[in-house]
């Protein structure tokens, strides 16, 4: 498995396997008229929130839940109001608990925005970090970062 990617290197909309469109809201604004830095944790959010509770993609199970443990954002420009962005995320590494993603914000084919996200997999009724299931390690494989090959977690 590859390291996650450098902030200083710019990312490829393309290497992102999941893709969502999504609209730059007015609300999103800040008083300098660009988008407040706090609003890309939503998209970043919404890109995760969408892929995860589809549940056509298969990584929900009962009595389990994914928990956000960390997001380390990178803000790369400007980003205003009218316009469309596009979500990209990517599987770049599993952890025995554990799920690391990489996320971006594109905008006129530029990115404008770039997040590493870990997510934990824990037991609804214990509040407790609990083993990704084989299954669920299946159903992530399709996600996973081009250029990243997302092998099974060590015991």
């Amino acid at each position: 498995m590859t390291e996650t990617a450098r902030h200083d290197q710019t990312p490829d909309l393309e290497d992102f396997p999941y893709r969502l469109t999504d609209n730059v809201r007015f609300g999103d604004l800040d008083p300098n008229q660009h988008v407040n830095n706090a609003v890309y944790a939503t998209y970043f959010e919404t890109g995760r929130v969408t892929l995860m509770k589809d549940p056509r993609h298969g990584l929900t199970r009962e009595g389990l839940a994914w928990i956000m443990v960390r997001l380390d954002m990178h803000f790369r420009a400007e980003l205003r109001w009218p316009g469309t962005i596009e979500l990209g995320l990517g599987v770049v590494k599993l952890g025995r608990t554990s799920v690391t993603c990489e996320q971006v914000v594109f905008s006129e084919a530029r990115c404008v925005a770039s997040a590493t996200a870990v997510m934990v997999l824990i037991d609804e009724a214990t509040r407790r970090p609990t083993p990704l299931p084989a299954g669920l390690i299946e159903a992530l494989r399709p996600w996973s970062r081009r250029g990243v090959a997302i092998t099974k977690p060590m015991a």
